[in-house]
This record gives structure tokens, sequence and C-alpha cells, in this order.
């Protein structure tokens, strides 16, 4: 098993983390976040936090150690600080603009920990000698992976069940000159089944599934019930050659070896690395972020 953190980033750092909560930086600007996961004591005291931070977002809930699917609070600004901004991201030959807001579910556009994932599929999209290869990335968010993917040359389709997660993920494509990536405004278990009955296939498959959630027409996904279906269809969608699989989970309470079992049930004949991801601060605590189990074909 391995214990991955991103290493590329300039314009993001974790600064500190504990008592339920995360102090970051995304470019010029530092918050504070929930994080369930942080249960031990703060490195900084408090009174540090609140001198460095930019904007508070506070979750109103009494249990702060798993998050329910109704968001109540809000962000309190702390210091001058605009609605949205920009960082950058630098990898090789990648170079990523994307755009960060301040949301009203606590999210600003990434997930920092992504960036391993994302020089992942940058090398093994470039790595390839064949044109038109097609990478499917369900569950896309804003769409960094995709832009990613679009960036290394590959013909990308974007899923999402999120009208503003679309339109946000277009606006990180135009800000990095791209041209055309597919948008889909669906379920993406819906639109994986219909996929595989079409018989289509993809060379890359990405998907960071949420423990719970719903689609544009009130469906219901819940990451234990739908997981197994998900991955046998992804398994008819992919290419035998040339290829890569990516799933990513962040599900308090569910080990990597979770996802490694249900990968493994369906994928045969690769050979699979998995593991953690986490933050790593200058000083104090490394925080988890989450399960991944990937590979290249």
């Amino acid at each position: 098993m391995k214990l991955l953190y991103p290493v590329s980033w300039k314009d993001y750092e974790l600064i500190d983390s504990g008592e339920g909560e995360k102090l970051e930086r995304f470019g010029k600007y530092i918050l504070i976040r929930p994080e369930p996961q942080a249960i031990w004591r703060r490195t900084l005291a408090e009174s540090k936090w609140q001198q460095m931070a930019h904007a508070h977002f506070n979750r109103e809930q009494k249990d702060h150690f798993r998050f329910g699917d109704e968001v109540k609070g809000g962000w309190k600004k702390l210091q001058p600080i605009p609605d949205s901004w920009d960082v950058n991201y630098s990898y090789k030959d990648l170079s990523l603009t994307l755009r960060l807001a301040l949301t009203s579910f606590g999210h600003v556009g990434i997930f920092p920990e992504q960036g391993e994932n994302w020089n992942f599929i940058f090398d093994t999209v470039s790595s390839w000698n064949k044109k038109g290869s097609r990478v499917l990335n369900l569950f896309a968010y804003t769409g960094a992976a995709s832009v990613v993917a679009r960036s290394a040359g590959a013909e990308v389709t974007h899923c999402d069940a999120s009208r503003p997660g679309l339109n946000w993920a277009n606006q990180n494509r135009q800000q990095n000159h791209l041209d055309n990536i597919r948008w889909v405004y669906e379920d993406a278990l819906k639109f994986v089944r219909r996929e595989a009955k079409r018989g289509n296939k993809y060379s890359g498959i990405i998907m960071d599934p949420p423990p719970y959630g719903r689609g544009p027409d009130g469906e219901k996904w819940t990451l234990q019930e739908k997981l197994d279906e998900l991955i046998s269809l992804s398994r008819e969608l992919l290419e035998p050659q040339q290829c890569f699989f990516i799933l990513s989970m962040y599900a308090v309470g569910l080990s990597a070896t979770v996802g490694l079992n249900v990968v493994r049930t369906h994928f045969k004949n690769f050979e699979e690395e998995y593991g953690e991801f986490f933050l790593k601060p200058k000083t104090g605590n490394d925080l988890p972020m989450g399960t991944f189990v990937r590979f290249r074909g």
C-alpha cells in the first residue's frame, strides 16, 4: 500500500489541521475549512489561525466528525478576499490555471491531493503512441482531471450531475485555451449503463464518486450500494491495452483495501497500485485525504 502526497503544488499549502478543521493556502488566500478526520489538536494556536485566515467556513451541525447530505453554515470573511480567483499548477510540460471560488457548501473547486492523479493521467496519456484516445471522467466536478487529460492529447468525455459544476469545468477549459470537451449532464451510473449497451470504449476512466448524492432526476447514489456495479460496467468500457483506470474515494471508514477488492473483482491481469492520499504540512500532522486504486495497461 502506498501513501502519496502532492509534491508539484506551489499555489497550495496545508498550513495546519486539528480539532475538526484545516488551515490551507490557495494562492494568495488562506482559508479555514471543516475536516472531520482532523481529530487531533492543532499545532498553531487558534488565535494564529484567525490572524492568518482570509475566510472561515463554519459548518453548523452537531456531529463534527461526519458530514451529512445537507450543508448548513457559510463563509465569514476575516480579511478582504474576492469571491473567485485563480491558482496555477505545473508538472513537466503541464501548466494549468484553475478557477477557485467560495461555494455555499465549503468547497473551493479543487481537491489538492488529486495533483498526484493529475500527474499520473498526464504521464500516461502523453506516453501513448496513438491518436484519438478517449478518456471518460465520471463525477467530474469542476474538471481539473478533464483539463489535464485534454492537455495531454486525449478526447475527453466529462460527466457530472451538477449544472454549476459543468459550467465551472467549461470555464477551466477556456482558461487553459483548450478546444472541445464533451459535456454530459447526467447521473454517472445511468450514463455508464448506456455506454456499455452501446459498446463504446475508452482508453482511460477516472472516477471520484461521493459517499452519497443525487442525480439530475433525483437518482439516489450511495457508494456502498452502487460501487460494485459501476466498476463492473467500467470493465466493459475500458480498452484492454494502452489504458488506465483511477478510482478515488473520500468516505470516512472505508479503507483502501475496500476499493482494491472491488476493482480486483472485475479487472484481471492488471498490476494495481493502491493506498491513501494525504496532505503534508511543513509542521504538524499529516492529513489523510481519501484512498485510491489505479493501474495502467
